[in-house]
Parts: structure tokens; sequence; C-alpha cells
């Protein structure tokens, strides 16, 4: 009784099961943590907890990249470990994303001048989030993975645009 006042007695929702699909994709997003560093202890596991919970966010962690849709690259990345980081991405089935969390991991942070340190992920596999802060605070993860969702459904609409402009 109380739906029929909501969407009237007759109402029929149309949505294309691309629409769905991708709704479905970005609030149920399967992460595979690559902590090198303290920003995997200190921002990422705080973020997973009861106080900051990435569950009701739709936001899991998963162990293996083959079933992870988002790498999440914590900590100072050096040249012998990017060979890894990279190998991981490409296990990772399409659509795939990656996020860089702190400094050491968006640009080699304090490290930087070391000659082993990659400066910046995104040398090695394209980024799509960067999460500022050494370590990022737990409010600053969450932040970064409502850009991603918030990317991914832009990715939605400009394909949805291109489809139109085309007929």
């Amino acid at each position: 009784m109380a739906l029929d006042r909501l969407t009237g007695e007759h109402s029929v929702a149309f949505i294309r099961s691309e629409q769905l699909f991708d709704w479905a994709r970005r609030n149920s997003l399967w992460y595979l943590a690559f902590g090198i560093a303290c920003c995997a202890i200190e921002g990422l596991m705080h973020a997973s907890g009861p106080r900051f919970d990435f569950d009701r966010m739709g936001v899991f962690f998963r162990a293996s990249p083959r079933q992870a849709d988002v790498m999440i690259v914590a900590g100072t990345v050096n040249r012998k470990m990017a060979e890894t980081v990279r190998l991981l991405y490409d296990q990772m089935p399409e659509p795939k994303w990656v996020v860089a969390m702190g400094a050491c991991a968006s640009t080699g942070g304090p490290f930087r001048s070391y000659p082993h340190v990659v400066l910046g992920v995104d040398k090695i596999v394209p980024v799509d989030v960067y999460i500022p802060g050494c370590p990022p605070r737990p409010e600053s993860v969450q932040y970064g993975f409502m850009q991603l969702q918030e990317k991914i459904k832009a990715q939605t609409e400009g394909r949805l645009d291109a489809r139109r402009d085309r007929h």
C-alpha cells in the first residue's frame, strides 16, 4: 500500500542492463591491498575497521588479484617490487582500477632521493585516484573510494552519451 503511494499504481522503471551492471560494479568494489609500508597499517586497516567500516560502502577486501577489481598500492614502491606490482595488476580482470595511497606511493614521499625508489606507482601502472597523506587519514581513504565510484559513474555516463550521439 505504502509502495503504491511512492511509485504510483502502475509505475515501471526502465534501465539498460549495462547501466545496472555498472551500478553494481560501482557499489561493490573488491580491492586487492598491496600494502608495502606504514600506509597499509595506519590508513587502510584503520579505514576497514569497525569505526569507518568500508563494508557499508560496498568496498570489500579480496586476497586474490583474479577476484579484485581495485588495486590499492599503499607505501613505498622500490624498483625490485615494481615487477610484482605490475604482475598483480596484469592478473586482475577488466575493468580494473588503481588507487595510490599515501605520499610514498604517489611520489616517493620522503624516500624520493634514494635511487631504488620509484617516484610514483603511476610509472608502473595507470593510477585512477591518488589519496594524499603520510599516512592518509581513514576519512581520506573513504573519500578516495567515493571519488573512484564517481569516476566509474562518469565513465558509464560518457559511454552512454557516446552511444546516443552515434544514433
